[in-house]
């Protein structure tokens, strides 16, 4: 069995190959990646022929289509406007395909690729990571138990209270870029049985979660679970579906005051006759900042909460469910486990057989919700859920 981590040098790319390497058996891992050394550098740490490095331009089609042949799965862990080349690329290849979401826009243009996928006898799971991916299929876990599904709210809450050496003024884990974009494109909300787009950054929401996380302050951002969980379940009378998310108050600020003095701009600007694009500049300065030095053990925890209402014999009900993260330790991976793992595990349902659906489909359409969390809970994820009833 082979697999390609596209982007397998990358932040969410090292995480899959890692999961890949430590659960996949004996199958034989790529890492393809534009940056070759970056690749080459963690497949020589694995010390393993299994895993293997290669170069990628996801641009080139060919050449990408080439790599893939002969892959059982293309995990897509570049950064998501390249979703449809890499798609295309495998679809040529005659490889399953898997990826951690489209920003809403990009994945409704996926979804046009359907039948050709179908035809193939192919399946590419669009957004299988964190959220989307865990919190779909959360989703799904609730509404498979309803007759009627009315509102699907998604909230996610996390602390971070690691000490660390030196911090830089700006840190993520996640794509600078993409943070920048969730923070300045309007957040898409499915209300009222219709689409329509909020202001970025608006809806602050004080929530509590389950301890450690305590309070917190989710806001909407731009995210694919509206993208395909109002079409899933349109026969089931869905009218409302919402997400939200809380950043740290101190990040969450730095990045508004950035945003709010242009620096996320895509529109270049003239600088002393050179044109510059604002964005581009912003995230090459983050990507350049030292890395943090974490001090002490990682003391972080995640919980991705799915709120789902309905009705159940004629009755309402709603249910709570978490996922509760705390990193995984012995793999030296953090609170992102709940982001680079669920592509690798949804890859292995497939080659096994547990994942049927053919063509391209949302997390909560291919995924069955209980083995896949009894493999989050391989992973030092747990799934905690109560149901309410209507008094």
């Amino acid at each position: 069995m082979r697999y390609v981590v596209l982007g397998g040098a990358g932040a969410m790319g090292r995480i899959t190959v890692r999961d890949l390497f430590e659960t996949a058996g004996h199958s034989e891992i790529l890492i393809a990646d534009y940056n070759f050394k970056n690749g080459q550098r963690v497949a020589r740490s694995y010390r393993s022929s299994r895993v293997k490095a290669a170069f990628v331009d996801v641009l080139d089609f060919q050449a990408t289509a080439r790599l893939l042949r002969g892959a059982f799965a293309v995990i897509n862990s570049v950064q998501y406007e390249h979703n449809l080349h890499v798609m295309k690329a495998a679809l040529k290849a005659g490889a399953h395909y898997l990826d951690l979401g489209g920003l809403f826009h990009m994945t409704r243009r996926q979804l046009k690729l359907h039948s050709e996928f179908k035809r193939a006898g192919l399946t590419a799971i669009l957004g299988i990571g964190a959220a989307p991916g865990i919190t779909n299929i959360l989703a799904r876990f609730a509404a498979d138990r309803l007759d009627r599904v009315q509102e699907i709210h998604i909230r996610l809450g996390s602390i971070d209270e690691t000490k660390i050496l030196n911090p830089p003024p700006l840190s993520s884990s996640y794509s600078i870029q993409t943070i920048l974009e969730e923070f300045s494109y309007p957040p898409a909300v499915f209300t009222k049985g219709r689409f329509k787009f909020a202001e970025p950054m608006s809806g602050v929401e004080k929530t509590i979660f389950p301890a450690p996380v305590g309070w917190q302050y989710p806001m909407y951002t731009i995210h694919s679970e509206i993208a395909t969980l109002p079409l899933t379940y349109k026969k089931k009378g869905i009218r409302e579906v919402s997400f939200k998310i809380a950043f740290g108050r101190d990040f969450t600020e730095k990045i508004r005051f950035l945003r709010d003095i242009g620096l996320a701009a895509e529109r270049a600007v003239t600088v002393k006759g050179i044109k510059v694009v604002p964005r581009d500049l912003l995230v090459q300065l983050v990507r350049s900042l030292p890395k943090p030095v974490v001090k002490e053990r990682l003391k972080e925890y995640e919980i991705i909460r799915v709120i789902v209402k309905g009705k159940k014999g004629g009755k309402a009900q709603t249910w709570i469910v978490d996922c509760h993260t705390r990193g995984m330790p012995k793999w030296g991976i953090g609170l992102d486990i709940d982001t680079g793992s669920p592509p690798s595990i949804a890859a292995q349902m497939l080659a096994r057989g547990e994942i049927e659906a053919r063509g391209t489909v949302p997390a909560e359409v291919a995924l069955d919700p209980q083995p896949f969390f009894a493999e989050l809970e391989r992973r030092n994820m747990k799934v905690r859920y109560r149901r309410i009833n209507a008094s």
